[in-house]
């Protein structure tokens, strides 16, 4: 499994997407750009420049005509995907840490920063998903966090549900009509934030990762921990892949811890863990900083990650990640 190595970007890498066909490939770094990719070898496609300060999230539509960026010059800007041209810029006080849309694609959240007096948000935008509309200038509704800030959320099935991971550890449910609070849980170690949040293909389920050194699995509807991945290391991010039953966790030793460890010291690696039985199964090396953004290829035919270092890896499976077996697995099918 030979990596295709992405030099797009001039300084460390804040998130990576595939949109929903998973040709295209999009990331964003703290230093102003957004790349856009073809996935299948690597080729730049484009860059999106607009942005005065380092990006630090990046989502695209389920039609891939849409990208949205959020920044820490307390913007977010929504994107034409084919021309480049920004077609929306939202102003906020503080800076913007993470964007998704919806299943959809008819709405988009935003998480902003707790700064200067301002308290940590999520709003959310209805979105018209036509190059051509004027998009809504204020959100539908504003989810103000008086204790725990969130640093990432997402959105549940049917638009259901608005899944928030808080810097204290904490994981939320929100209504997504109303953006009343449901529930709320302590999934990781106290005062332990939660790096990173991404859902199952069909949302029923996600994966969250936390400097408590853990990846847990839980179930949207009751926030129910499913599944628990221990590790070594903080993790920065986790992704579920299609097709095959595996995590993908990405992490590493803080980058200013850095200087004093090796590659295999500071584990910057990607690390695999059988998503039922909760085992480490195989890691890929390669990234010379920790590894910041994981993202799963739609249909399970590969992963990307970009790391501390700049670089985006992206690796296609071969036969054998698609062969391997448990023996319970393989007496299953073999029934």
């Amino acid at each position: 499994m030979r990596p295709i190595l992405l030099q797009g970007h001039e300084r460390s890498l804040t998130q990576i997407k595939y949109n929903k066909d998973g040709d295209l490939l999009f990331s964003t770094a703290k230093d102003h750009v957004v790349c856009a990719w073809y996935s299948v070898n690597g080729e730049r496609l484009g860059t999106y420049n607009g942005h005065q300060g380092a990006l630090w999230t990046v989502d695209v539509d389920p039609t891939t005509t849409l990208l949205a960026t959020g920044a820490a010059d307390n913007t977010i800007k929504l994107w034409e995907v084919r021309s480049g041209k920004c077609l929306k810029t939202w102003d906020f006080p503080t800076a913007v840490k993470r964007v998704e849309f919806s299943e959809d694609g008819t709405l988009l959240l935003a998480v902003t920063e707790m700064r200067m007096g301002h308290l940590g948000t999520v709003v959310v935008f209805p979105i018209i998903v036509d190059v051509e509309a004027k998009q809504a200038d204020s959100p539908l509704y504003t989810i103000t966090f008086n204790e725990s800030k969130a640093t990432v959320a997402a959105w549940g099935y049917l638009n259901k549900y608005i899944i928030t991971g808080h810097e204290d550890g904490s994981v939320s449910r929100y209504d997504a009509k109303t953006g009343e609070i449901i529930q709320a849980e302590q999934i990781h170690e106290p005062d332990m934030q939660i790096t990173d949040i991404q859902m199952a293909p069909d949302r029923t389920y996600f994966v969250t990762c936390s400097k408590d050194k853990n990846a847990k699995l839980v179930e949207t509807a009751t926030l129910q921990v499913l599944k628990t991945y221990q590790t070594d290391t903080p993790l920065n991010s986790a992704a579920i892949t299609a097709k095959k039953d595996f995590i993908i966790l990405g992490g590493g030793q803080e980058a200013r811890d850095v200087t004093t460890t090796g590659a295999r010291q500071g584990k910057f690696e990607a690390r695999f863990y059988h998503k039922i039985f909760q085992d480490e199964i195989g890691r890929v090396r390669g990234h010379f900083g920790p590894l910041n953004t994981v993202a799963c290829h739609p249909q399970g035919t590969g992963y990307a990650s970009g790391g501390e270092d700049g670089y985006v890896r992206v690796h296609h499976f071969d036969k054998p990640y698609f062969d391997f077996m448990y023996e319970v697995e393989k007496m299953n099918r073999s029934q």
